[in-house]
């Protein structure tokens, strides 16, 4: 397959610039030239702003402080990663008395009481540049580099219009940020934080025995296969309850699962979970377990590096604890800190001043960090000592108005794919930026080609859609739907392809049903995000919502349902015993 896109693609491109003379492939070079994306937000460039750095590692309090003052503003947004974290935010926010809107990619939320809204909690994506606030919180800014999602960030940074923009993260980000920072003539505060309970290594390896676990343990396994063997086995040995958590279960379920592990009154005394845990959740983790010290990346079995040891690692040790996490609000946020200002470092363009750091002086639960396997022992050990490498890039993707422009070139009929394809392959960057992959833009692009009436703008748009990594011929058949501007209700689409009947059937506790169910999640979003992308043809959003709530609903039983069927298998192997 991957001889065959290379064909096509080179067969395109032999086709495509004979037709082309000197002056417009000198024209497609200059629309390809990112070397200045600064440029691309002049409105932003005529403010001056003020930049907080808040760094420091997991549980330090760094968000906390950031969100301290968004609450204090007249108007302004936070963007994060997840929409999990996004909700958390709108909640706390309206709790609290501010008038918040939550804004997604598949869902928008405006409280039912007050005024029009003056904060929006929203995911990274969402952000808007073209409206001036007081505040914005960007959250995990150490993401400006990540090749796939990298762009948002670098949108948020150089774009928000914003007096006082508040940047959340790992200390790795500093080195970029400062050049980026200064490029901008923006001025830079530094705000460092060091954790607020110690983390420490388990002085031994758990040997592979799971009836060593105690209550609080999470062991962390990077396939979901792995997950549910793990959950499986630690709930016939133990015969107690395991909650799970990993990144293709929808974002209620996650939290619901949290909610069960956190709660120090039930018989849920273990999680066993994905690197998903690496953010967005407030777990009362007494114990990090990895089951492994490599994950596959896509292509191959690669060891974990500095920065992903120490991100799931740090979720061992909470300041609070799950009973007063419970109670709060904001529960999914960094935990509260003592009153304690962190040490600022405070950088006026072009000053630069040397850094210090601040420990905390409150020591209330320690988390400890170990393996399964001794194997892994001494990997996840010496990496944890080690600095993680700085971030030198952040990311890119061309702007919406370049890939149009760019597509304009080329006759009716070439694959869009080789469009994007073509426009990475002669782009220009500066040595600050680099551009972001396009697997599944491309994969999209390819999937609904023959779909004969999508203008380049919703080809555009279909390529940034939450499509899951094998979309199927439902993609096409919504594809088709915005070519003939009708057949967008969700009771029109092929049931062979949204499996609305499992809704119908009880939950087993099977692994296969429960695949199933998180497909038709993943479908229901798409429908759902694509609804505010083209309301006048799916128009059935609130139809999709309710299905959304059923869904998640269904996840959640199928899964007590599992726990079920191993506790009773226990029981029966205690008694015969």
């Amino acid at each position: 397959a991957a001889f065959e896109a290379q064909l096509k693609s080179t067969f395109y491109g032999h086709i495509a610039t004979k037709r082309f003379s000197a002056i417009e492939l000198r024209n497609q070079k200059d629309l390809a030239d990112l070397r200045y994306p600064l440029e691309w937000y002049p409105a932003t460039r005529e403010l001056q702003r003020k930049i907080h750095l808040h760094v420091g590692p997991t549980n330090s309090g760094k968000t906390y402080h950031a969100l301290k003052a968004l609450e204090k503003a007249a108007t302004g947004v936070y963007a994060g990663p997840l929409r999990l974290l996004a909700h958390e935010v709108y909640t706390r926010m309206n709790a609290k008395g501010k008038n918040c809107m939550l804004v997604t990619g598949e869902e928008r939320r405006i409280p039912d009481y007050g005024d029009k809204p003056n904060l929006i909690s929203c995911t990274v994506e969402m952000m808007d540049c073209s409206n001036r606030m007081d505040v914005a919180v960007v959250d995990e800014i150490q993401m400006i580099g990540d090749n796939d999602r990298g762009w948002a960030w670098t949108q948020a940074l150089l774009g928000v219009r914003a007096k006082e923009v508040h940047l959340c993260g790992e200390e790795r980000a500093v080195p970029l940020i400062k050049e980026l920072v200064a490029l901008m003539g923006d001025s830079l505060e530094i705000h460092r934080y060091e954790r607020l309970t110690p983390l420490e290594t388990d002085p031994r390896h758990l040997g592979g025995r799971l009836h060593k676990l105690r209550k609080g343990d999470c062991i962390v396994s990077f396939s979901i296969l792995g997950i549910h063997a793990l959950r499986k086995q630690i709930e016939q040995t133990t015969g107690k309850n395991v909650a799970i958590v990993y990144g293709s279960l929808p974002p209620e379920t996650r939290a619901q699962q949290a909610r069960l592990f956190n709660d120090p009154d039930n018989n849920y005394d273990f999680l066993v979970a994905s690197d998903a845990i690496g953010m967005g959740l407030n777990l009362s983790i007494k114990r990090i377990i990895f089951e492994s010290s490599q994950k596959n990346d896509g292509s191959a079995m690669k060891t974990l590096t500095v920065s992903q040891i120490k991100q799931i690692a740090g979720r061992a040790g909470r300041y609070r604890t799950s009973l007063q996490d419970n109670k709060e609000a904001a529960s999914n946020l960094d935990a509260t800190p003592p009153e304690v200002e962190p040490k600022t470092e405070i950088i006026e363009p072009p000053a630069d001043n040397p850094s210090t750091s601040l420990r905390s002086s409150d020591r209330s639960t320690t988390g400890l960090v170990t393996t399964l396997y001794a194997f892994d022992y001494p990997v996840i050990t010496d990496r944890l000592k080690m600095e993680a490498e700085p971030i030198t890039s952040a990311g890119l993707f061309p702007p919406s108005s370049v890939v149009e422009r760019f597509s304009s070139y080329f006759p009716p009929g070439t694959p869009f794919s080789y469009i994007l394809l073509r426009l990475h392959e002669i782009s220009r960057t500066s040595s600050r930026f680099h551009l972001c992959g396009l697997r599944d833009a491309i994969l999209v692009a390819d999937l609904i080609q023959k779909v004969e009436g999508l203008s380049t703008t919703d080809r555009i748009i279909f390529c940034a859609a939450p499509v899951s990594k094998d979309p199927g011929e439902l993609l096409v058949s919504l594809a088709r739907c915005v070519a003939d501007q009708k057949g967008g209700s969700l009771l029109d689409l092929p049931p062979e392809q949204l499996q609305l009947e499992l809704l119908e059937q009880p939950a087993d506790g099977e692994r296969s049903s429960l695949r199933r169910l998180e497909r038709l999640h993943k479908d229901i979003i798409l429908y759902l995000w694509l609804s505010y992308r083209f309301s006048g043809i799916f128009s059935t959003r609130q139809l999709a919502l309710y299905v959304k709530g059923l869904v998640e609903k269904k996840i959640e039983e199928t899964i007590a349902k599992m726990s079920f069927n191993e506790r009773s298998r226990h029981r029966m192997r205690v008694q015969r015993e």
